[in-house]
């Protein structure tokens, strides 16, 4: 005969489905922990890269700064030499204005006086030579010396610029300036202090007393800004040259 086969009771079903679903929680909570765990592992690691990574970014910014600094010494430097080269370029510049101005190569302006020469209008008289009232190469030169004398800083005669190199000679009836002729009447236009350099012409017994004496016609008129063309010839040195340093 068989053995009777005995039926679980109620109390028996219950407690296999609760030691059922007590296993699953446990086994839940089991992966719940180890997933936890390795989430905080990875979390870990990532701070650990981060820390990684900000130290790195720390070290680099520290030598981005270190760059930045010398850079900005270079800079510094650069700008101190390109000031200190500016400097000098201007100076430069103002000595090749002052060398343009006493080569007669610029055109300038300034105050200055005007004086305008002119053969004496009296008419010729028997026993008196007719050319002692005609205006000379002679007393141009007078004229432009005393000019010089006073101060003057650009002097043009018909606006010839009078240069180092400038002639002012008798040609015929007229007097050549510049390889160029002219006659009477002369405009010499003369730049500097307008008060001086009259003064200078004035004086008694100078060259304008000697030329009214002859009836030269002569006037003179200060102004506050006179302009005096450059000289338009060629400055041509062949024998003259720079002397060397130590020769």
């Amino acid at each position: 005969m068989k053995a009777r086969i005995k039926k679980p009771t109620g109390g028996q079903v219950a407690t296999a489905i609760l030691l059922l679903i007590l296993g699953i929680l446990i086994s839940m909570q089991i992966k719940s922990v180890k997933q936890s765990n390795e989430l905080k592992n990875l979390e870990k690691a990532r701070a650990i890269e981060l820390a990684e990574q900000i130290n790195q970014l720390r070290k680099e910014n520290s030598s981005l700064r270190s760059q930045i600094y010398e850079l900005e010494s270079k800079i510094k430097e650069y700008q101190d030499s390109a000031a200190s080269i500016s400097k000098t370029t201007e100076l430069l510049k103002d000595e090749l204005d002052k060398v343009k101005i006493l080569a007669g190569l610029t055109d300038v302006e300034g105050p200055g006086v005007v004086i305008t020469l002119d053969d004496s209008k009296l008419p010729a008289t028997a026993n008196v030579d007719p050319n002692s009232f005609l205006l000379h190469d002679s007393d141009i030169l007078q004229v432009i010396n005393e000019l010089r004398a006073a101060g003057a800083e650009a002097i043009s005669i018909n606006d010839q610029r009078i240069v180092a190199t400038t002639e002012i000679r008798c040609a015929g009836p007229t007097i050549s300036i510049n390889n160029t002729r002219y006659s009477a009447p002369y405009i010499i236009k003369a730049i500097g202090d307008p008060k001086i350099l009259k003064n200078s012409l004035m004086m008694r017994g100078g060259i304008i007393d000697l030329l009214r004496e002859f009836s030269i016609e002569v006037k003179i008129e200060e102004a506050s800004n006179i302009v005096i063309p450059r000289y338009t010839g060629t400055l041509k040195f062949n024998y003259a040259k720079i002397k060397n340093e130590g020769s």
